[in-house]
């Protein structure tokens, strides 16, 4: 089992606006890179996109707890199976930390190659995630 954690970054929105806004998943294709993100999908449980040159990958929600989490799965012809679960911690009345947390099934070979995209593209969600304006 890989696991892969992201910064915790700082939000300059109220949890439950940031927990609403997550919660949809139509509202993921503004987190998405749009220079490296193709054939987008989605639905308010779920989306599926292709990383330009890589695989297509199929995201849907599983489980909440609002405010705190949103726990998301793959779906499809993924490479691999994994799951998402995206943690935000009210830090104050207009405040909400933000962090992802991965749990995929990579083999070694795999890991080698991914683990480092992976945790710089989940990195770069969360930044995205915090610069909203909600």
């Amino acid at each position: 089992m890989t696991i892969i954690d992201t910064e915790k970054k700082l939000s300059k929105n109220a949890i439950n606006k940031l927990f609403d806004f997550l919660f949809n998943m139509n509202n993921f294709e503004k987190l998405m890179p749009s220079d490296k993100i193709e054939k987008w999908e989605s639905s308010e449980d779920q989306c599926e996109f292709t990383i330009k040159g890589m695989a297509r990958i199929g995201l849907k929600r599983e489980e909440s707890q609002n405010p705190d989490w949103i726990k998301l799965s793959s779906f499809g012809k993924v490479p691999f199976n994994f799951n998402l679960k995206i943690n935000l911690e009210e830090v104050s009345a207009d405040e909400t930390n933000a962090q992802i947390h991965f749990e995929g099934d990579i083999n070694p070979f795999m890991k080698m190659m991914v683990e480092k995209p992976l945790k710089n593209f989940f990195n770069m969600l969360v930044d995205k995630a915090a610069e909203l304006k909600l």
